[in-house]
């Protein structure tokens, strides 16, 4: 079973995170705002798809400082876990997604297997804190290139469902 959290601000990753779940096929009520939910609620799901946007110098979106503290502190062995967020690599090329680089090296200690890794192609920014060892850890939706965001996503979610 699969959950989806996301933390947004002005909606963007709130609208990445209803696209992602219609093309999986996740249900409404698997679908968590983290500002509104607890660590605890991933307990009732397999796979976790977590999405946040990026703020700032590489920041979390506000919601998730509290939750990814509690997050990071559980067990997650067993758990399949994706990443996606929105950033700007027109105006933030260097924290492009960062958010993304700092959720994924949050949970490195809790037994979670990393899924939707991808080789970042036709983006203009591929040297961000998103990147590691030659690959996106996640979905990164570019609120500069909005035109690619539709085909990106289906990308991932494909890689989603092939984990």
């Amino acid at each position: 079973m699969t959950g989806i959290f996301y933390g947004s601000t002005t909606g963007a990753t709130e609208q990445v995170a209803s696209d992602i779940a219609q093309q999986l096929g996740v249900e409404a009520g698997d679908i968590h705002n983290v500002g509104e939910s607890s660590a605890d609620d991933v307990e009732a799901y397999d796979v976790l798809l977590l999405g946040s946007s990026t703020w700032g110098a590489g920041d979390l979106q506000d919601d998730w400082y509290d939750f990814l503290d509690n997050l990071k502190g559980k067990d997650l062995t067993g758990k399949k876990v994706g990443l996606f967020g929105c950033g700007d690599s027109g105006s933030y090329p260097d924290t492009f997604c960062g958010a993304l680089g700092q959720i994924y090296d949050a949970l490195q200690g809790t037994g979670a297997t990393f899924i939707g890794a991808y080789a970042p192609e036709d983006y203009d920014v591929t040297d961000s804190d998103v990147c590691r060892d030659g690959e996106f850890v996640g979905l990164a939706i570019d609120e500069s290139e909005p035109e690619k965001s539709d085909a990106r996503t289906a990308k991932w979610c494909q890689l989603i469902k092939e984990a």
